[in-house]
């Protein structure tokens, strides 16, 4: 079944690896451990970790109790830190298109795509990460 709001494999690691950390705060958290918990690769995981930790977000320490944590409290990392990390930032654009193919006042989809962005953008700007931390 396919999904209308699409985001790529990166950012879904990536959200769900911070959310991960949000959670185990108390230790370091191997990539590994990670992609048996979410059942994706490894190496891909690898890449998107060391996104998280160019910007800032996360922590790397290597060695035999190494891992991965988080470099701010999970009280102040949102969720559009972490996704745009990953994939960007999120468009403005109103358009299925990259570039505009109407006059745009005739939109097939009206406002949608627009008002669908703005949504998605303000949810994960005003999510924390632990504002979903250790729920059931």
């Amino acid at each position: 079944m396919a999904n209308i709001l699409k985001i790529s494999e990166a950012a879904s690691m990536g959200l769900h690896a911070a959310m991960y950390l949000a959670e185990n705060q108390d230790r370091a958290v191997t990539a590994r451990e990670m992609a048996e918990e979410f059942k994706v690769s490894e190496h891909h995981l690898a890449k998107v970790m060391s996104r998280l930790v160019k910007v800032g977000l996360v922590k790397s320490e290597r060695g035999p109790a190494g891992g991965f944590g988080l470099n701010r409290d999970g009280k102040e990392i949102s969720l559009l830190e972490v996704y745009e990390a990953i994939d960007g930032a999120i468009s403005n654009h109103g358009c299925l298109f990259d570039q505009v193919v109407c006059d745009g006042r005739h939109c097939i989809l009206g406002g949608l795509i627009g008002q669908v962005n703005r949504e998605v953008r303000d949810y994960l700007a005003n999510t924390k990460l632990s504002d979903h931390a250790d729920r059931d």
